[in-house]
């Protein structure tokens, strides 16, 4: 089974509550809203078999903050 609408969380944050999300756009960056930032995941050529099946694997590359 291949499911592109959901990619695995590589790296980032050990507290990040999901590892398994849904993708909007397969193949682009994700930008995941966490404790008043963003993590960013960019696509790799990697899969990972899941419970859910051989899902993309998206690996962490940097976190912004949120003024304020």
């Amino acid at each position: 089974m291949n499911d592109n609408t959901k990619a695995v969380l590589e790296g980032g944050p050990d507290d990040l509550p999901e590892r398994i999300v849904d993708l909007s756009t397969p193949g682009g960056d994700l930008k995941i809203p966490f404790r008043g930032g963003y993590e960013h995941f960019k696509a790799t050529s990697r899969q990972q078999e899941t419970a859910e099946g051989a899902l993309p694997v998206y690996e962490w590359w940097e976190r912004t903050e949120l003024p304020g």
